[in-house]
């Protein structure tokens, strides 16, 4: 008589998070009906990172969310060291979820004697232990390929972002034509799919438009040229980060000067450095939509009637992504596709 296989229980999941951005990390987790694992993150006296699991992980799958945003080298070797610390602690598997992959600007040798970056944390993160990435807009598609072993799912946020321009900000433009603007030819690609989802969405008269900027210095643009037609038209500027935003700044002024009727953008990652909130409040920018993969400064930190709280009470717009991500570990963790995540429904 043939013996009855055993019945192995169903392997169970736990979300975890680094320091890096602890509000993101609680609407995941009630996203996903569960509360956050508990782990102990702190600083030693010189700096050093001291972390400690408060839980079991043991034959566990551990899904860990730490976006490598200001201040970036903390926050990645606290997400090195919490991978090893699962590791070590004997989960089953551990999934890195960073809304942020910093260092992502640095992929390729743009000048002799320099890094790889971009590469190079990749390469750090697998050699921790990392089974699989889940990342939001990567700065180029082919830092995927820089992961040689663990897979990587590269979300993009606008699928919450185009819902929102739609029903928020082109609702008041009325019949008047529509420019999706990329700010780079690097960003061609972004900006017709932000294009695309807009058309999947029944928005009418839509075109795209290139500015081509010509670089004094990074991040400082000297001139700017526009291939294709804004006159006449509402502008979105498409990108994937915001520093300094001195050159969406510069664009939106320069897409204002040219005859656009309005300009927007619409930008996945805030880091915010520097003047970019007095930038922002000061441009010709009408509003600014961007996810919360890096906190975004209160607004009580600046001076009522500040450019800076200008920017962040009548410009910016805040459009979490943590309801994306957890519909994507619902799906890695019962091994279902994560493909129909990608891109919004059609309303045809």
């Amino acid at each position: 008589m043939a013996e009855t296989p055993a019945v192995t229980s169903p392997v169970t999941y736990k979300l975890f998070a680094g320091s890096a951005n602890p509000k993101l990390a609680e609407k995941v987790a009630a996203e996903l009906g569960m509360t956050l694992g508990q782990a102990n993150i702190g600083r030693f006296n010189d700096g050093e990172c001291n972390i400690q699991l408060g839980e079991n992980v043991r034959n566990t799958h551990v899904f860990l969310l730490q976006s490598t945003c200001p201040p970036v080298n903390d926050s990645l070797m606290e997400l090195f060291l919490m991978v090893r610390c699962f590791r070590r602690a004997s989960a089953r598997t551990v999934t890195a979820i960073v809304p942020y992959y910093g260092y992502a600007r640095q992929d390729r040798k743009t000048t002799a004697r320099v890094p790889i970056s971009a590469s190079d944390v990749a390469m750090l993160l697998e050699a921790a232990g990392v089974d699989r990435m889940l990342s939001l807009d990567l700065h180029c598609g082919q830092i995927q390929g820089f992961f040689h072993h663990a897979p990587v799912d590269n979300m993009h946020a606008l699928v919450d972002h185009v819902p929102f321009f739609v029903k928020d900000i082109i609702s008041e433009y009325g019949d008047n034509p529509i420019a999706v603007v990329s700010p780079d030819a690097g960003g061609v690609a972004r900006a017709k799919m932000f294009m695309e989802t807009l058309s999947a969405m029944n928005v009418q008269n839509i075109s795209l438009a290139i500015t081509i900027k010509h670089r004094r210095a990074a991040g400082e643009v000297e001139a700017m040229n526009i291939v294709g037609e804004i006159k006449g038209k509402h502008c979105i500027i498409v990108d994937d980060m915001i520093d300094t935003a001195g050159t969406l700044c510069k664009s939106a002024d320069s897409l204002k000067e040219m005859g656009a009727l309005s300009v927007s953008a619409c930008c996945t990652h805030a880091l915010f450095s520097g003047p970019a909130l007095e930038r922002i409040g000061k441009s010709a920018l009408a509003h600014l939509v961007v996810s919360d993969t890096i906190p975004v400064k209160d607004i009580s930190q600046f001076e009522e009637g500040s450019p800076a709280h200008t920017a962040l009470k009548s410009k910016i717009h805040v459009v979490s992504c943590a309801a994306l991500l957890g519909r994507a570990i619902r799906s890695i963790n019962s091994g279902t596709s994560v493909s129909n995540l990608f891109a919004v429904k059609s309303n045809k």
